[in-house]
């Protein structure tokens, strides 16, 4: 697989720390891991602990990794006692369980915030032969020139299409584009042109609209005052420090311009006015709606992730065919939105107890390396974890197989191609984006100028921000 470009910064860039990480880094795992095999087992076997801890906060998958861990040990005689927190629990289970003597060896946190609060508890990671294989090393946790947390599973988002819809606006005789396929939409003014242009060819193309509904529902707006806000913030932020996580630039900023207000107002209409449902009506629309609209045909276009796979096949009646199912970026007319892939993050991430043996420090190593290194382990992420795992040992067929999942890496893959990194991680607060979205349905009904959606954003950032 091609080097991915800069996948995301907000699992990505290099954190700048000026605290010592003397006692993150004294017990790392040995770098002689990169000599171990493939398979992963003579190295755990022979590392002396015969035990680790694994804290999972995952419960939806806490029985497959309890599968996981039974193969394992009789793979290697080396036991994972897999300990997994209630939902909402983890960093309240955390904090308890890394107080005891018998502490977890691997547990997770959620980024460069999650970080910041258990760096004294974080090996370095640079050595590793996990580490080795991650496909582009910029999305680690680092600091300084340690690595201190491995991204696991990475999901994505952005524009959802149906390829047979978009095939017969193309082979319409009186097009107004000069284009002939979606896969030369690069830019915003491109994107406009045609989805203005399919708008007036629905009834050709058998679609009540271009884009399935704005869903504007109270609590079915995330998509907009979550998702879609990433991009203005991911390119404030970005202007801020070219070399920043731009989750970390956004969490130290007190305030925000709303640089790219406009850009947002551009493809928000975009969707308002090319849309199955009237402006007026989006209050009452949920995601559920929106998806269903898509999946009988109703729509050619939605913005979603890779998660809404289930919900379109789902959908009785669901006529988008898998092989027509395609993603392309979030274009909003920002300079350079040519190389501009989709956004694609985590919020998941490997660490390895700094504090415990360095036998069990090794033996948690070679268990992680198992998992995503040999068959067994591989079989386990791609079809019962379901993950899109970022590293090089998986080839094509070894990752998931639904249609948006293969449009992620797909897009991951793309040479010279930036991923936007989920930058809203940094957002203050849900009030906050529960504002931000109620000016949208307002702005949406009519009853707001942009400008007053513009005030929101600017001025519930820094209420929020003082809060906090």
């Amino acid at each position: 697989m091609k080097k991915l470009k800069r996948i995301l910064a907000l699992a990505v860039a290099a954190l700048t720390a000026a605290a010592s990480l003397a006692a993150c880094s004294s017990n790392s795992p040995a770098s002689s891991s990169q000599a171990a095999s493939a398979q992963g087992t003579s190295s755990a076997a022979s590392s002396g602990a015969k035990e680790i801890y694994f804290l999972n906060f995952k419960p939806e998958i806490a029985e497959v990794y309890k599968d996981i861990a039974a193969d394992y040990e009789k793979e290697t005689g080396v036991k994972v006692n897999v300990v997994t927190a209630a939902s909402g629990t983890y960093e309240q289970t955390l904090k308890s369980e890394i107080a005891k003597s018998d502490a977890p060896t691997i547990f997770q946190i959620n980024g460069p915030v999650g970080y910041e609060t258990w760096k004294d508890y974080c090996a370095d990671l640079k050595g590793t032969e996990l580490y080795s294989h991650l496909m582009d090393k910029s999305m680690a946790v680092t600091s300084g020139d340690g690595v201190y947390g491995i991204p696991y599973v990475v999901e994505g988002y952005g524009i959802i299409y149906n390829n047979a819809v978009m095939k017969k606006y193309f082979a319409l005789s009186n097009k107004a584009v000069s284009i002939t396929s979606t896969d030369q939409i690069n830019n915003f003014a491109t994107l406009k042109s045609v989805v203005e242009d399919m708008t007036k060819h629905k009834k050709d193309l058998g679609i009540d609209g271009v884009f399935a509904s704005t869903s504007l529902a109270s609590g079915e707006d995330w998509r907009w005052q979550t998702h879609l806000l990433n991009m203005p913030m991911y390119y404030e932020f970005k202007d801020a420090d070219q070399d920043a996580n731009t989750v970390v630039t956004g969490l130290a900023a007190k305030e925000i311009t709303f640089k790219y207000a406009d850009n947002y107002k551009n493809i928000f209409d975009l969707y308002l006015n090319n849309s199955t449902t009237k402006p007026g009506l989006l209050g009452s629309k949920s995601v559920d709606d929106s998806m269903a609209e898509f999946a009988l045909g109703k729509a050619a276009m939605v913005q979603n992730g890779n998660w809404a796979w289930s919900q379109i096949s789902g959908v009785s009646g669901n006529v988008v065919k898998a092989d027509d199912i395609k993603f392309m970026p979030i274009y909003t007319g920002v300079k350079g939105e040519e190389n501009q892939g989709l956004c694609i993050g985590t919020e998941n991430y490997f660490c390895i107890n700094s504090k415990v043996s360095a036998d069990k420090q090794k033996a948690s190593e070679d268990f992680l390396n198992w998992l995503y290194t040999s068959d067994k382990g591989k079989d386990y992420v791609t079809n019962k974890l379901g993950f899109i795992a970022p590293f090089d040992s998986f080839s094509d067929s070894e990752r998931p197989d639904d249609p948006l999942a293969k449009e992620v890496t797909t897009w991951m893959a793309k040479k010279d191609i930036k991923t936007v990194p989920w930058t809203f991680e940094c957002f203050p607060s849900q009030d906050y984006k529960n504002n931000v979205g109620a000016a949208l349905l307002e702005y949406a009904q009519g009853s707001k100028k942009w400008d007053d959606v513009k005030s929101v954003v600017v001025n519930d950032w820094k209420t929020e921000k003082a809060k906090s």
